[in-house]
């Protein structure tokens, strides 16, 4: 078959795949470039270009001709779950087969294993995270290497660690590239890969199959006009998008840096008439497909998303991105923009930070790759074992967060000097050397790409082109649209009343603080009798915070408060009025002892405080007027003992947090007479919560001293 003739049976099938059959659907020169790498010169390719180039058809119009010509099936790892709902959509109109396997669907795992080994499917779209699955890992992976067609990897720049995105489940892929047989071609994507990273992810590919194509194009995106929005507070952004959403084009996307601040920001849209959608971590799977189905078919206004929505929704007339607060990394900023404005010739992008998106920043910013001496110990305690041992029981032995365990583990083990096997992990025993310097540069880069996204805020030059030279594109000019090319196109005006409903919003405070219902495991191996579910009667009840650290509304409040380093003095009128409110409103909930329910807790009849070490005078001041205020008796502080290590164990994991408090607390003389006098429950009032711990420590002391029941309230919780 000639290369024209090729051509012409591509673009065919690029017909199919957008719905326009015999229509006039071509293949542009780039795109055909890639197809022609992969079917007839089966090359490993890396192609860059910016978001609504249309990556997703080169692999798909280069499957049905793969296919077509007796090539297995193909294998897309992708991260993002919304988009490979999308794209198995758009394979069906093509005659593609496609499914999915990721962890959303568990269910349909095993048929759908079934259908790749009896060749029933044409493409595979597989979640990164399954490659780190022991299963998949020994069973599946390696005949889906053997039989592969075409390996497509969506979101490539996530392979380097150079990268703003770094995800060690991506590293697997070096050992799958590795096993595929001779001549399979292979197609890396991303909009999102600097000239380093560009450098390193083109190396990994072509590691013993030759040097890999690099097709990198313009990452301009026409039909975006960006712009900054700069107000003074939370309340003002909030009044503002309620003020001004209906003003933005079609329907659209607002991002939040927390789960918080989207549920908060979704609850205000709501009482204003808006018909929006949250879109987080926290969300359900179900209720996810609802929303993405709801955004698709423009049934709502907007979903106020976290990043858990990521880059991953294809919605072609995406009309607007909004963000409630700066990304900490400016690439990462155009990888979600670039949701917007693929199919439509206008769509408006703005940025609204805060003041508090820096803080916010640096409580999420315990990603960094462990100390050489946590590695090391970890390490040991996998060698001495002689066993597998789970994430859980390792927290016992290495003082690492899990989140930053588990990383560290998948890093250990692509290695070589850690292996994930069923029931956990093992040591090879593999000779594994630390790169210090690698891990410093890592550290480094996140801190200058945050100084860059508070340069593109300040910037007085063109926006796009700002992004597009943080992606080292070569051909970045200055766009004409934005507002410092075109002049400012936002309004910043916010009605009274609109400011009004959001400090209202804000300032409600009373969020509920789940109790801890079962013990860490391995707490044996630190010398600590406590194991399985804590019983019934030594439990902490479900209690009160004003709000969490990570909202924007009581968080904003509360950060300053709170952060270390921070003078200690007496609660501020205004907190302890809101911690007043929140427990007026706890005692008329349903559960609460002024609501008549049945099933409701009897009234307080005391208070206690946790002892505190760095605010004393703060907690104690919020104990006694909480007590004053509500006219109850203030029972007494429970005392630190000579055993208290005196160990903040603010970043440490479970089994670390309760080895240090696990003897840290004692009930002195006093407390225990006026707890066995008072004869019910209680309300201990400490600071701050963030693992629970110190809450189901002290109650535990409680609950053994005769309380019926221990009633957290809190300022804040995480």
């Amino acid at each position: 078959m000639s290369n024209l003739e090729l051509r012409d049976e591509a673009d065919a099938v690029l017909a199919d795949l957008v719905g326009d059959p015999g229509g006039s659907a071509r293949l542009r020169e780039d795109q055909w470039q890639a197809v022609a790498a992969l079917v007839e010169d089966r090359r490993r390719a890396l192609v860059v270009q910016r978001t609504g180039w249309g990556k997703s058809a080169v692999y798909f119009v280069a499957t049905a001709l793969l296919r077509r010509r007796g090539s297995g099936p193909t294998v897309i790892v992708s991260p993002l779950l919304a988009l490979m709902r999308n794209q198995v959509e758009s394979a069906e109109r093509a005659g593609i087969r496609a499914r999915t396997i990721n962890s959303a669907n568990p269910e349909e795992w095993s048929s759908t294993y079934e259908e790749v080994e009896r060749g029933e499917l044409d493409v595979l779209l597989v979640s990164p995270e399954r490659l780190n699955s022991v299963d998949f890992r020994d069973q599946v992976l390696p005949k889906l290497a053997a039989t592969t067609g075409l390996l497509v990897v969506d979101e490539a720049h996530c392979i380097s660690d150079w990268g703003h995105d770094f995800r060690p489940d991506y590293r697997r892929l070096r050992a799958m590239l590795a096993e595929l047989r001779f001549g399979v071609p292979v197609l890396a994507t991303t909009a999102t890969a600097n000239a380093r990273v560009t450098a390193d992810v083109a190396e990994q590919l072509g590691t013993g199959a030759g040097e890999a194509l690099v097709l990198r194009g313009p990452l301009d995106r026409e039909s975006l006009r960006l712009g900054v929005v700069e107000l003074p507070d939370a309340a003002h952004r909030l009044a503002w998008l309620a003020e001004h959403l209906d003003e933005l084009p079609g329907s659209g996307i607002v991002y939040a840096l927390t789960v918080a601040a989207a549920e908060e920001a979704t609850a205000f849209l709501r009482q204003r008439g808006f018909r929006v959608a949250s879109y987080s971590g926290r969300t359900e799977n179900a209720e996810r497909l609802q929303a993405e189905g709801d955004l698709l078919e423009n049934r709502v206004k907007a979903l106020v998303a976290t990043s858990a929505l990521g880059m991953g929704f294809d919605k072609p007339d995406l009309g607007f991105v909004v963000h409630l607060g700066s990304p900490s990394s400016p690439i990462a900023y155009y990888q979600q923009v670039g949701r917007a404005g693929r199919g439509v010739d206008h769509a408006d992008v703005l940025l609204l930070p805060g003041r508090e998106d820096e803080a916010i920043w640096r409580y999420f910013a315990d990603t960094a790759f462990p100390a050489e001496s946590q590695v090391r110990a970890t390490l040991s305690a996998l060698a001495d074992a002689g066993k597998p041992l789970s994430v859980p029981a390792l927290e016992a032995l290495v003082d690492l967060r899990r989140t930053r365990l588990e990383i560290m583990l998948k890093v250990l083990d692509v290695d070589g000097a850690v292996r994930r096997v069923k029931g956990g992990w093992v040591s090879t025993g593999e000779p594994w050397v630390y790169d210090s310097e690698r891990y410093a540069w890592v550290a480094r880069q996140r801190a200058a790409e945050q100084q860059a996204m508070r340069d593109y805020v300040g910037t007085s030059g063109c926006r796009m082109e700002f992004l597009r030279r943080q992606l080292d594109d070569e051909g970045a000019v200055p766009c004409g649209r934005c507002d410092n090319c075109s002049g400012a196109w936002a309004s910043l005006s916010v009605s009274a009343e609109s400011l009004s409903g959001a400090v209202k919003e804000l300032d409600r405070p009373g969020v509920e603080v789940a109790p801890r219902r079962m013990w860490p495991t391995g707490m044996a191996a630190l010398g600590v009798d406590l194991k399985g579910r804590i019983p019934v009667g030594e439990q902490c009840s479900a209690g009160r915070a004003l709000g969490r650290l990570s909202d924007i509304g009581w968080g904003n409040r509360l950060r300053p408060l709170l952060a270390e380093g921070a003078a200690d003095g007496p609660v501020p009128e205004d907190v302890l009025r809101a911690a007043v409110a929140v427990l007026a409103d706890w005692a008329r909930s349903p559960e609460g002892w002024g609501s008549g329910a049945p099933e409701a807790v009897a009234r307080p009849v005391g208070v206690v405080a946790v002892p505190s070490a760095s605010r004393p005078q703060l907690v104690d001041s919020l104990a006694q007027g909480v007590a004053s205020v509500g006219r109850l008796p203030f029972l007494g502080t429970l005392a630190f003992t000579e055993a208290n290590s005196g160990h903040v164990a603010h970043r440490s994991n479970s089994a670390q947090r309760l080895r240090a408090l696990s003897a840290a607390f004692s009930v002195p003389p006093g407390l225990a007479d006026a707890l066995s006098e008072a004869q019910g429950p209680v309300l201990l009032v400490d600071d701050y919560t963030d693992s629970g711990w110190t809450l189901a420590v002290a109650a535990r002391l409680l609950r053994r001293a005769d309380s019926d029941q221990v009633l957290p309230l809190v300022l804040a919780a995480a």
